[in-house]
């Protein structure tokens, strides 16, 4: 039997927002579709809204698009949208899959939070602050000051807490990376990082130090492993086999029930060898097996993050 994937990061809305023409079922331009997580044994797909900065200035009528998306070419093609803890029953008990929307980034809320609430209400349950650069939220990783939250951002982050939205630390700096951990102890609710590996082993400044994986551990939070190449290893080639120094890393850290994966599919334009779509995720998670006891890796594929959102997903709608 094939092992069941819960997928927390993809950025497929962004991509079929800037080509109306890619279709959701089985298009091939798309590393996620469905029949490619039929192929790899996805169960649950987290979709991105990312608003590219290719793009203009970001504005909440780009966010309302791309949940349109979400609404109009990919729930119809089968997915039941994950709302609240109910809904992981309802996709586990069914052969339906499951589809999670995130907001990557806070620029086109506008700093209004009576748009977050209306992102709420349209069924986004996560949310990351930044992408890499500053917004009137926080600053991003790369944003060349370092800084932290904004007065604005802390209350982005309070308010996410009082309504059920998930945060996600992935994209933000170090210094907001410790503001929202110390609001996250305060308010008892964990964040997740949908989308980063360790920086202990490939030391790009995306990834996590040690220090935040063991306060994500202490918090009871996730981190979702990450497919971009130059987050695995410092090469000209990387194969699935380079992550595996990750995975022994956080565990050695005792992060071995923090573990997910999020791929970060459609938002990368080179791929691990081997990894080039959600097709070949089943074949990812043979290697695992090879590697892994079997409890453990079904809890980094699925069990960990449904056990997250079964806690942290609103109990009702």
């Amino acid at each position: 039997m094939k092992p069941e994937i819960w997928d927390f990061h993809c950025d497929v809305l962004s991509k079929m927002q800037m080509d109306e023409s890619l279709d959701f079922l089985e298009d091939d331009r798309l590393d996620v579709n469905v029949a490619r997580m039929g192929q790899g044994g996805v169960k649950v797909q987290c979709f991105a809204i990312f608003l590219s900065e290719k793009a203009e200035k970001p504005r909440f009528e780009s966010i309302l698009n791309q949940i349109d998306i979400f609404r109009q070419k990919v729930v119809p093609a089968g997915l039941v949208p994950l709302l609240s803890a109910d809904d992981l029953d309802k996709v586990e008990g069914s052969g339906q899959l499951g589809a999670l929307l995130s907001l990557e980034g806070a620029d086109g809320l506008e700093a209004n939070m009576h748009y977050l609430q209306l992102c709420y209400e349209r069924g986004v349950r996560v949310l990351g602050l930044t992408w890499n650069f500053g917004n009137w939220a926080a600053d991003g990783i790369l944003e060349p000051r370092g800084g932290g939250l904004t007065p604005q951002g802390v209350e982005l982050v309070k308010a996410c807490h009082r309504l059920g939205i998930i945060l996600d630390v992935s994209h933000l700096s170090v210094k907001g990376f410790w503001e929202v951990a110390e609001l996250a102890e305060e308010a008892g609710i964990p964040f997740l990082a949908s989308h980063s590996n360790a920086y202990s082993v490939c030391s790009h400044v995306r990834n996590l130090r040690d220090d935040q994986i063991k306060a994500i551990l202490a918090l009871k939070g996730r981190i979702g492993l990450t497919f971009v190449p130059w987050f695995v290893k410092k090469a000209p080639q990387v194969n699935a086999s380079d992550l595996l120094p990750h995975i022994d890393h956080i565990c050695s850290l005792g992060g071995e029930n923090i573990l997910m994966l999020g791929s970060d599919f459609d938002g990368i334009d080179a791929h691990i060898e081997g990894l080039d779509h959600a097709g070949q995720l089943g074949e990812f998670a043979n290697l695992l097996l090879k590697h892994y006891p079997e409890k453990l890796v079904n809890g980094w594929l699925s069990g960990n993050g449904r056990t997250f959102l079964k806690k942290w997903l609103p109990q009702n709608k």
